[in-house]
This record gives C-alpha cells, structure tokens and sequence, in this order.
C-alpha cells in the first residue's frame, strides 16, 4: 500500500472494503497494524482507512516538538490527499484525542466518533505512568521499553496465554519504532493534551468505549468523556485491558460495529 505526501511528512495507509469511509486511528504506539483484528469485519461493510503516525512504523519519522493537534491535522491531511471528504471515527487512546480536536474543529467531517480507552487530560496516575515509561526508554533502551508495554496495555491473564504472539509482536514493532527523542516527544504530546473544556461543544454522535480494567486510562476518563460530550453513550466491557480490541475482538468489534450500524443508511 502506498505513501502520501501530507503537509511536510509521507503518511503510510491502507484502504480495505467498500463502503462508508471508516478511519480506525491508532494509539501513542501510532502503527495502523494496531487493528488488525477488526479489518476484515468492519471492511465487510465500510471502507476501512488505517494509517501509521507521523513519527511511527512506515510514515515520515520528523524529528520535532510532536503535539496531538499535529497528528490531528495530518489525519485530516491524509483524508484530503486521499478524497475522503467525510468519514466514522474510531480513536484509541491516543487516536481518541485525535478525534476529539477533529470533533471540536471540524465536526463537519465526521460522521460519528468511538472514543476508545481515551482521556480527557493527564491526571497523577497517567503521568505517573508515562514516568515509568519514559524512565524505562531512556535508561533501558528501546527493546526494555517495547517488552514493558504489554504490562499497561493487556490483562495479566491475556499476557499469560500469549506468550509467543507477544515475542512476534516487540520484533515486528522494534523494525519501525521511532528513535528514543521522537519517542520522548510523543509522550511529551499526550501529557499536553487538554481539550476538556471544549468537549461540551461536540455535537457528533459518540460511543464512549472501556474495558472495566484497564489500568493505563481507567474507566473514570471514559466517564467523563462521556458525561461531558453531549448524547454520548457509555459502553464498559467486562474485562479486555487499555488493548481490549485486540484482548477480546469479539465483544469489541460486536459493539463498535452495531454502533457504527445505527449511524450509517447501509
């Protein structure tokens, strides 16, 4: 799949299906791969748009000041360059708040918005988090970093059943994560992140969406989120972690797709 040239980067996409265009928008680790387990479900109904970050996997890795409205006007940058005028969102944490500036900014463009294990703005815990992280990327290395990052994203029994799959998973994102400053500026990115006051003023239909025990973006941001955006509904899912559309696909695709459903005439 190709490249496309979006303000000063070269954005890495894929188009799967036909259909109402549907943009799934990865979280801090910024790879489209990230959904591969709802591509071929959703691309049944929707044409399926993923994209690696400015910054990630295949994309233009700039050596900058990275915010979240940076990513946010290369992802309305990409729909341009590839003629999607309007689209369905899907945001994961950090793709979440992507979604959120386009909400606010450009409501116009979407069709309808899931925010998906999101926040509203860094709290004591998600930066005591990120501490840890950020703490284990300078001083251990990029590999120490990748291998940790199961533990805030996956259930602990998930991690017990997955070994093999998680070893394939660090080589696979090793190959094009970032270099340690790009990485330290994109978590710089999500600790900046602040829209909450503006939240009120969305007016796109939402799906608020949480594993119950997701430990990196607890329920209570998806709470909020959904108390403070007008006409949101709020789903929990019993279990599944920060990653729960790759811990339990089923029962994330079942409702995100019956949510897409209700918004599209297909």
């Amino acid at each position: 799949m190709p490249t496309v040239r979006c303000g000063d980067a070269d954005l890495y996409y894929e188009v799967h299906g036909e259909g109402p265009p549907l943009m799934l928008i990865a979280g801090l680790g910024g790879v489209g791969s990230y959904w591969h387990p709802q591509i071929e479900v959703f691309s049944k109904r929707f044409k399926v748009i993923i994209h690696d970050h400015r910054g990630t996997g295949c994309s233009t890795h700039s050596h900058m000041q990275y915010s979240v409205e940076l990513l946010a006007q290369d992802t309305l940058n990409l729909m341009d360059a590839i003629g999607i005028e309007k689209a369905h969102f899907v945001g994961h944490s950090t793709g979440g708040a992507i979604a959120q500036i386009l909400a606010i900014e450009h409501p116009e463009r979407l069709l309808s918005m899931v925010q998906y294990a999101s926040w509203t703005k860094a709290d004591p815990h998600i930066r005591l988090c990120f501490y840890v992280r950020r703490e284990l990327l300078q001083k251990c290395g990029r590999v120490a970093y990748v291998r940790s990052t199961p533990l805030f994203l996956m259930p602990n029994w998930w991690i017990r059943d997955n070994e093999e799959a998680l070893r394939e998973a660090e080589d696979k994102i090793l190959e094009g994560f970032p270099e340690i400053e790009i990485a330290n500026s994109r978590i710089d990115a999500v600790l900046a992140f602040d829209r909450t006051d503006e939240l009120n003023a969305i007016e796109v239909p939402t799906l608020v969406l949480v594993a119950k025990d997701d430990i990196l973006t607890p329920p209570y941001f998806s709470e909020e989120l959904a108390k403070r955006i007008p006409a949101a509904t709020l789903i929990k899912l019993e279990r599944g972690g920060h990653a729960c559309s790759q811990t339990v696909p089923e029962e994330f695709n079942r409702e995100v797709l019956a949510f897409l459903m209700s918004r599209t005439s297909i």
